[in-house]
Protein backbone atom coordinates (compact mmCIF):
# COMPACT_ATOMS: atom_id res chain seq x y z
CA UNK A 1 0.00 0.00 0.00
CA UNK A 2 0.88 3.52 -0.98
CA UNK A 3 2.82 5.25 1.74
CA UNK A 4 0.41 7.73 3.62
CA UNK A 5 -1.31 8.43 7.04
CA UNK A 6 -1.22 5.18 8.60
CA UNK A 7 -5.01 6.11 11.00
CA UNK A 8 -6.64 6.96 7.84
CA UNK A 9 -5.12 3.60 6.15
CA UNK A 10 -5.61 1.92 9.15
CA UNK A 11 -9.51 3.07 9.37
CA UNK A 12 -9.97 2.23 5.42
CA UNK A 13 -8.31 -1.36 6.22
CA UNK A 14 -10.86 -1.92 9.00
CA UNK A 15 -13.74 -0.16 7.28
CA UNK A 16 -13.61 -2.39 4.26
CA UNK A 17 -12.45 -5.39 5.60
CA UNK A 18 -15.28 -5.61 8.35
CA UNK A 19 -17.92 -4.35 5.68
CA UNK A 20 -16.82 -7.55 3.45
CA UNK A 21 -16.68 -10.21 6.36
CA UNK A 22 -20.15 -8.56 7.36
CA UNK A 23 -21.91 -8.98 4.03
CA UNK A 24 -20.25 -12.42 3.71
CA UNK A 25 -20.95 -13.36 7.12
CA UNK A 26 -24.78 -12.74 6.70
CA UNK A 27 -24.82 -14.10 3.33
CA UNK A 28 -23.77 -17.53 4.80
CA UNK A 29 -26.49 -16.85 7.10
CA UNK A 30 -28.80 -16.34 4.89
CA UNK A 31 -28.40 -19.06 3.07
CA UNK A 32 -28.24 -21.82 5.65
CA UNK A 33 -31.74 -20.68 6.65
CA UNK A 34 -30.96 -18.64 9.93
CA UNK A 35 -31.89 -15.24 10.52
CA UNK A 36 -29.35 -12.41 8.35
CA UNK A 37 -29.07 -10.45 11.49
CA UNK A 38 -29.82 -12.51 14.27
CA UNK A 39 -27.41 -12.68 17.58
CA UNK A 40 -26.68 -8.89 17.44
CA UNK A 41 -24.87 -9.19 14.64
CA UNK A 42 -24.80 -5.15 12.99
CA UNK A 43 -24.23 -4.51 16.94
CA UNK A 44 -21.09 -6.34 16.75
CA UNK A 45 -19.39 -5.45 13.80
CA UNK A 46 -19.91 -1.98 14.88
CA UNK A 47 -18.60 -2.22 18.35
CA UNK A 48 -15.81 -4.10 17.41
CA UNK A 49 -14.93 -1.91 14.70
CA UNK A 50 -15.16 1.43 16.63
CA UNK A 51 -13.08 -0.51 19.24
CA UNK A 52 -9.98 -1.11 17.17
CA UNK A 53 -10.38 2.17 15.36
CA UNK A 54 -10.13 3.74 18.54
CA UNK A 55 -7.48 1.66 19.79
CA UNK A 56 -5.07 1.96 16.77
CA UNK A 57 -5.49 6.01 17.06
CA UNK A 58 -4.65 5.99 20.81
CA UNK A 59 -1.64 3.61 20.37
CA UNK A 60 -0.71 5.96 17.56
CA UNK A 61 -1.30 9.52 19.26
CA UNK A 62 0.75 7.69 22.41
CA UNK A 63 3.70 6.28 20.24
CA UNK A 64 6.57 8.53 21.23
CA UNK A 65 5.83 9.21 24.57
CA UNK A 66 5.00 5.71 25.76
CA UNK A 67 6.77 4.25 23.07
CA UNK A 68 8.26 1.66 25.88
CA UNK A 69 4.47 0.63 26.88
CA UNK A 70 3.00 0.24 23.43
CA UNK A 71 2.84 -3.67 23.92
CA UNK A 72 0.48 -2.73 27.31
CA UNK A 73 -1.42 -0.08 25.40
CA UNK A 74 -2.03 -2.83 22.40
CA UNK A 75 -3.36 -5.40 25.60
CA UNK A 76 -5.61 -2.50 26.95
CA UNK A 77 -7.40 -2.43 24.22
CA UNK A 78 -7.94 -6.32 23.86
CA UNK A 79 -8.96 -6.55 27.08
CA UNK A 80 -11.32 -3.52 26.57
CA UNK A 81 -12.67 -5.36 23.93
CA UNK A 82 -13.66 -8.30 26.35
CA UNK A 83 -15.11 -5.81 28.83
CA UNK A 84 -17.18 -5.05 25.96
CA UNK A 85 -18.40 -8.18 25.15
CA UNK A 86 -19.15 -9.20 28.69
CA UNK A 87 -21.07 -5.62 29.40
CA UNK A 88 -22.91 -5.69 25.95
CA UNK A 89 -23.47 -9.14 24.20
CA UNK A 90 -22.80 -12.01 27.09
CA UNK A 91 -26.04 -11.61 29.05
CA UNK A 92 -28.72 -11.65 26.00
CA UNK A 93 -26.38 -14.79 24.27
CA UNK A 94 -26.44 -16.91 27.67
CA UNK A 95 -30.19 -15.60 28.56
CA UNK A 96 -31.26 -18.88 27.72
CA UNK A 97 -28.29 -20.61 29.03
CA UNK A 98 -26.16 -21.67 26.56
CA UNK A 99 -24.24 -19.82 23.75
CA UNK A 100 -24.67 -21.20 20.70
CA UNK A 101 -22.23 -21.52 18.16
CA UNK A 102 -23.64 -18.58 16.04
CA UNK A 103 -23.65 -16.41 19.03
CA UNK A 104 -20.01 -16.89 19.47
CA UNK A 105 -19.38 -16.12 15.93
CA UNK A 106 -21.24 -13.37 15.74
CA UNK A 107 -19.07 -11.60 18.36
CA UNK A 108 -15.64 -13.11 17.55
CA UNK A 109 -15.59 -13.21 14.10
CA UNK A 110 -15.82 -9.32 13.90
CA UNK A 111 -13.00 -9.35 17.14
CA UNK A 112 -10.71 -11.45 14.78
CA UNK A 113 -10.76 -9.75 11.67
CA UNK A 114 -10.25 -6.06 13.53
CA UNK A 115 -7.59 -8.04 15.57
CA UNK A 116 -5.85 -9.13 12.71
CA UNK A 117 -6.01 -5.68 11.38
CA UNK A 118 -4.89 -3.76 14.72
CA UNK A 119 -1.91 -6.80 15.35
CA UNK A 120 -0.57 -5.54 11.48
CA UNK A 121 -0.61 -2.09 11.66
CA UNK A 122 0.89 -1.97 15.49
CA UNK A 123 3.70 -4.45 14.50
CA UNK A 124 4.42 -1.72 11.55
CA UNK A 125 4.30 1.13 14.26
CA UNK A 126 6.80 -0.74 16.55
CA UNK A 127 9.38 -1.64 13.29
CA UNK A 128 9.55 1.75 12.65
CA UNK A 129 12.32 3.78 14.62
CA UNK A 130 10.40 5.77 16.83
CA UNK A 131 11.78 9.08 18.25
Amino acid sequence: MAKGNPIIQFIAITLLSLCLVFFLHSTILRSNGFPQYGNQLVLSYLVNGMLAISIFVSIYIFRRKLKNQIGFLFMGGSFLKFIFFFIIFYPGFKADGEMSRLEFASFFVPYGISLIIETIFTARLLKKRID
